[in-house]
C-alpha cells in the first residue's frame, strides 16, 4: 500500500464496554492477514501519564521497553499482536497540552492567538502520525466516552483527519452497548441509536458499530440499528460475552469484522492464519487440571490494578494446560492485633505470589505470607516488590536481623537490606523519574533461573517477545521491564549467600541485583523487574509458566503441617 489506512475506535453509552479488547483484537485479526500495524491509545485525563495516579482510581499502570509509563491497553495490544510499543504510542491530554504551551512561551506560533482548534487539535493529529509512518494500518483506540468534555478534542482531530488523509484511508469504528433488559424480555437498540447520534453531531459518521450484548444480535436488531444509524447492516457487529478476552478475535473474526475492515479501506490481505489462536481458545476450553494460585497485595479490590500480572497467571496455565484460579489475598487480612495466625484461604494455595506496589500499607501482611511460603516449601513468586521482601523476611527469620527493612519502610532501620538506588537520592519529582524499561540481566549457571530461561534461548526465533540468548561464560542474557526507585543492599550480599540464598541474576556490571532464588526449596524465586509485562498467550513468559508448573507438582490434597509462622495463638478466656 502507498498510504497508512487509519483505524480509530470510539465508545459510547457507558464505559468498561472492552474498547482495548476489541482494538487489540482487531490488531491481531489484521496481522493474522499479513499487515503491518500499528497501534495507540489517546487518553484524554490532563495527567501526563499515568505513573503517578493511585491504582484504585486508573488501574495497572503498564511500561514499555524505552520507558515510558503508559495506560493498561497498551497491555492489551501487546499481548494480542507481535508489536512491541513505546512512548509514542500512548498520548494525553497532558503530553498535548504541555507540548503546545512550551511551543507557545517559545514563540513557535508567531504572536496567533492559540486555541484548541487548529494547535490542541494540529498537534493531535501530528503524534497520531509519528508511530504511523510507514505501517500498512494504524489502529488507535480514543479513550473515555463519547459525550465527555474532555474527549472533544481528540475527537475533533480524528474528524479532520478524514479530510486530511482522504475518505479511503480512514475508518471510524464505534463500540456501545445493546443491553438486554430481562423483565421486558427485550434487547434495547435505544443506547445505541443515542451514542451514534452524539458522535455524529460532532461530525464523525462511523461505518461499523460493534455492539457489546450478552448474546448474539439477531437479524432484526442489526437492522434497526443499521437503519436508524445509516450503516450497513452487515457493518453492524455483535460483540458477545466471552468466557476468555483470548475468545474474542475468533468470535469477531466469525462476524466478519475484518472482512468488512479490509473492504472499506481497499486493503489487498490475505485470508487470516487464526491456528494459533483456534489452538489457545481450544485449550482455555478444555483444561486437564486446574491449580490454585494466592495473590497476595494491596490493590486487591481494583483487579485491574493487576491486569497483567492476572493474564500472566492465565499463560502460565496455558502453556501447562492448566487452569489457573487466582485468589486475590488482602495482604492486611494478616495484621492486626487480633490476628491469631490464621491464613484463610492462602492454606488451600498451591502457589504464593506477591507482586509490585508502593507505601508501607499492608507490608507486614505480606511479609508473613512469605514465612509461610517459605516454610511449608509452596512455590512463591516475588515480583519487585515481592523480591524486595523476600530479602527482608529471610534477613529478619532466617539470618537474626530482627530489624531488617526496606528503608522505603524505615528509613531508620539498623539493618537497610533494601535501599534507595544511588541515582534516585536527589531526585525531587515523582513522575517519570523511576527505573523505567527494559534493562539486561545476566543469569549465572547452575541456577534455577538458568533452567527456567534456557528452555527459551535454544529457539529464539519461536519466541520473539521473551527470548534469550547466551551470554559470555556460558551464562544467559535476558532483558527485563522495570518500574522501581529501590534495590538489593550490596553490603549483606555474602551474608545471604553464605546462607543458601541465591542471587541468580545480576546486571552486567554485577552491581544490581535483578533475581534471587532459594536452594532447599522447590521454587522460591524472586525478581526486579516485571515479568508480567512481556508475557502473551502466544508467547508465556518462562518465570511464569515454570511458576505454573511448580504450583501443579506441589498439588497435595493432605493437610500441611502447621509451621510457627501460621500456629494460632490461644484465644483469650474471659475472666
Amino acid at each position: 500500500m502507498n498510504k497508512t489506512k487509519y483505524i480509530f475506535i470510539t465508545g459510547g453509552v457507558v464505559s468498561s464496554l472492552g474498547k482495548g479488547i476489541a482494538a487489540a483484537s482487531i490488531g491481531a485479526l489484521l496481522e493474522a492477514r499479513g499487515l503491518n500495524i500499528t497501534m495507540q491509545k489517546l487518553d484524554p485525563y490532563i495527567n501526563v501519564d499515568p505513573g503517578t495516579m493511585n491504582p484504585f482510581q486508573h488501574g495497572e499502570v503498564f511500561v514499555t521497553d524505552d520507558g515510558a509509563e503508559t495506560d493498561l491497553d497498551l497491555g492489551h495490544y501487546e499481548r494480542f499482536t507481535a508489536i512491541s510499543l513505546t512512548k509514542k504510542n500512548n498520548l494525553t491530554s497532558g503530553q498535548v497540552y504541555d507540548s503546545v504551551i512550551l511551543n507557545e512561551r517559545n514563540g513557535v506560533y508567531l504572536g496567533k492567538t492559540v486555541q484548541v482548534i487548529p494547535h490542541i487539535t494540529d498537534e493531535i493529529k501530528r503524534r497520531i502520525s509519528i508511530p504511523s509512518e510507514g505501517k500498512d494500518v494504524a489502529i488507535i483506540e480514543i479513550g473515555g466516552t463519547v459525550g465527555d468534555i474532555e474527549s472533544l478534542p481528540f475527537l475533533e482531530a480524528i474528524r479532520q483527519f478524514k479530510l486530511d488523509k482522504g475518505r479511503e484511508n480512514v475508518l471510524y469504528v464505534h463500540l456501545t452497548l445493546v443491553p438486554y433488559i430481562k423483565t421486558a424480555e427485550e434487547l434495547k437498540t435505544k443506547p445505541t441509536q443515542h451514542s451514534v447520534k452524539e458522535l455524529m453531531a460532532i461530525g464523525i459518521e462511523p461505518s461499523i458499530i460493534i455492539c457489546r450484548a450478552d448474546r448474539v444480535l439477531p437479524r432484526d436488531i442489526r437492522e434497526k440499528i443499521a437503519l436508524f444509524c445509516n450503516v450497513q447492516a452487515d457493518a453492524v457487529i455483535t460483540a458477545k460475552d466471552e468466557d476468555s478476552i483470548y475468545d474474542v478475535p475468533l468470535s469477531l473474526h466469525k462476524e466478519g469484522l475484518d472482512s468488512k475492515i479490509v473492504e472499506f479501506l481497499n486493503i489487498w490481505a490475505k485470508t487470516p492464519d487464526l491456528g494459533e489462536w483456534e489452538r489457545i481458545s481450544a485449550t482455555l476450553k478444555n483444561f486437564k487440571n486446574s491449580v490454585t494460585i494466592g495473590v497476595v497485595g494491596k490493590y486487591v479490590n481494583m483487579k485491574e490494578s493487576y491486569k497483567s500480572l492476572n493474564e500472566s497467571l492465565v499463560h502460565g496455565g496455558i502453556a501447562n494446560n492448566v487452569r489457573v484460579n487466582i485468589k486475590y489475598i488482602n495482604s492486611e487480612d494478616f495484621e492486626g492485633e487480633d490476628w491469631e495466625g490464621d491464613f484463610g484461604e492462602l492454606e488451600s494455595c498451591s502457589g504464593i505470589l506477591v507482586p509490585g506496589g508502593f507505601g508501607s500499607r499492608g507490608i507486614n501482611g505480606m511479609l508473613r505470607a512469605i514465612t509461610f511460603a517459605r516454610e511449608n516449601k509452596i512455590p512463591y513468586f516475588g515480583i519487585c516488590l515481592g523480591m524486595q521482601l523476600m530479602t527482608v523476611e529471610y534477613a529478619r527469620n532466617v539470618l537474626g536481623f530482627k530489624e531488617a527493612n526496606s528503608v522505603e519502610f524505615d528509613p531508620q532501620t539498623p539493618h537497610p537490606v533494601i535501599h534507595l538506588m544511588e541515582d534516585q537520592k536527589n531526585v525531587d519529582r515523582m513522575g517519570g523519574t523511576m527505573r523505567l524499561g527494559s534493562f539486561p540481566c545476566v543469569i549465572s549457571k547452575n541456577t534455577l533461573a538458568f533452567r527456567i530461561y534456557s528452555k527459551n534461548s535454544k529457539k529464539p526465533s519461536a519466541d520473539k517477545k521473551n527470548c534469550a540468548r547466551i551470554y559470555q561464560d556460558g551464562n544467559i542474557l535476558i532483558n527485563e521491564r522495570h518500574r522501581h526507585r529501590f534495590e538489593f543492599n550490596n553490603g549483606y550480599r555474602e551474608k545471604f549467600e553464605f546462607s543458601g540464598f541465591v542471587f541468580s541474576g545480576l546486571s552486567p556490571d554485577g552491581t544490581l541485583v535483578e533475581i534471587s532464588e532459594l536452594i532447599n526449596h522447590p521454587w522460591y524465586v524472586g525478581c526486579q523487574f516485571h515479568p508480567e509485562f512481556k508475557s502473551s498467550p502466544l508467547f508465556p513468559h518462562p518465570l511464569f509458566r515454570d511458576f505454573i508448573s511448580a504450583s501443579l507438582k506441589s498439588l497435595n490434597p493432605e493437610k500441611k503441617t502447621p509451621s510457627p509462622a501460621r500456629r494460632k495463638k490461644p484465644k483469650k478466656t474471659k475472666a
